[in-house]
């Protein structure tokens, strides 16, 4: 099999992936960008057709390219977002190889990265990897949940609020994606209950630069560390968006501490977890559970680098992987959140410049 060479190999074009292939440029690379999904947009292409603009908390321009104003709000956003970054790319001059799924990144000769896929290996003096976390949706253990007798999805699977008409519905989670599926369901399916881990803090500031940066750096010092990143959204609590006002208004956030055990024809608490004047016999019927409990980040493709940690994560300064030089890590950690994708994809750049700078590449033969 013939394998290319390349100075860099972009792994993903979604906003990180897309902002990285731009300061590469500006720094005078050409990276080969691979991805694996049909065409432009990245996991906003995938979204259900009910998550309309107007329900987003806001979709971060590209560098160099802002979105043009004016996009009706009553657009799904699997709609707009694809479109924009589709010109965004022509705009750019890229040409991203897709569909192309890697398989893995390996080392290879003379200190490259082999990048194996399966359309052809490449071989990169350094890698980007922005493969975000949405193909890898966190389905918890929870006793019982094998034997339940209704249905169970994750909210990659979930399509609009139709499907559950006339279904009790308990939905488990504390972030944008549950209040997007309770903001919707709620009057539609026969009865819905609101269950997580950990009582949600909702903030009514202006969550603004100062505050996002704040957050960032939160997640950053974990995996800094080598820890597991905590989502961007965890550590910034839930704000008074659009959804959150409209399932507020409709009485769905009425929050529940997380059941003990799943049982065929709904969940259970231990005696005493609940007050009485909220479910006397610690049961609640339901025939669907819609557990929107967050991604986790794409990296099974990276495991011949042996990259972990023994605490489980990729200990990671900036977006620079500690144990491999020649690897960047953006949509990983603090940049997995469209607040820190640009940043990132700046900072990792910089850093393959640095990186590349510092050794040479050998005379052709």
């Amino acid at each position: 099999m013939t394998v290319e060479e390349s100075d860099v190999v972009v792994i993903g074009a979604g906003q990180a992936g897309l902002s990285s292939a731009y300061f590469l440029r500006r720094f005078g690379f050409e990276p080969v960008v691979l991805d694996a999904a049909g065409g432009p947009g990245g996991a906003w292409r995938h979204r259900s057709p009910s998550l309309t603009m107007d329900k987003v908390h806001g979709i971060f321009d590209l560098p160099g390219m802002p979105r043009r104003p004016g996009v009706d709000g009553d657009r799904p956003v699997a709609e707009v977002v694809p479109a924009y970054y589709a010109a965004y790319e022509d705009e750019l001059g890229l040409d991203v190889v897709r569909p192309v799924k890697v398989t893995s990144v390996r080392h290879g000769r003379d200190g490259h990265l082999l990048v194996r896929t399966d359309a052809g290996e490449w071989s990169a003096r350094a890698v980007v990897n922005a493969t975000g976390t949405w193909t890898r949706p966190h389905w918890p253990y929870y006793p019982g949940a094998a034997d339940f007798a209704g249905r169970q999805l994750h909210y990659a699977s979930y399509r609009g609020p139709e499907e559950f008409r006339g279904r009790r519905v308990i939905v488990v989670g504390g972030g944008a994606s549950a209040m997007h599926v309770l903001s919707e369901i709620s009057g539609v399916a026969a009865a819905t209950a609101w269950v997580t881990r950990r009582p949600p803090v909702f903030r009514d500031d202006d969550f603004g630069e100062d505050a996002r940066r704040e957050a960032v750096a939160m997640v950053e010092e974990r995996v800094r560390a080598g820890l597991p990143p905590q989502s961007v959204v965890s550590v910034t609590g839930i704000g008074y968006s659009a959804v959150v006002r409209d399932a507020l208004a409709k009485g769905a956030l009425r929050r529940l501490p997380m059941f003990d055990r799943v049982i065929p024809d709904g969940v259970t608490w231990r005696p005493g977890t609940l007050e009485a004047d909220v479910l006397e016999a610690g049961t609640l019927e339901a025939d669907t559970i819609i557990w929107a409990t967050g991604f986790r980040s794409a990296l099974d493709h990276l495991a011949p680098l042996r990259l972990r940690e023994p605490s489980g994560g990729v200990r990671v300064d900036g977006t620079q992987v500690v144990r491999e030089p020649a690897l960047q890590l953006v949509g990983y950690g603090p940049s997995a959140s469209t607040i820190g994708a640009n940043r990132a994809g700046r900072m990792a750049a910089r850093n393959v410049r640095g990186y590349l700078t510092a050794r040479p590449a050998r005379p052709a033969a």
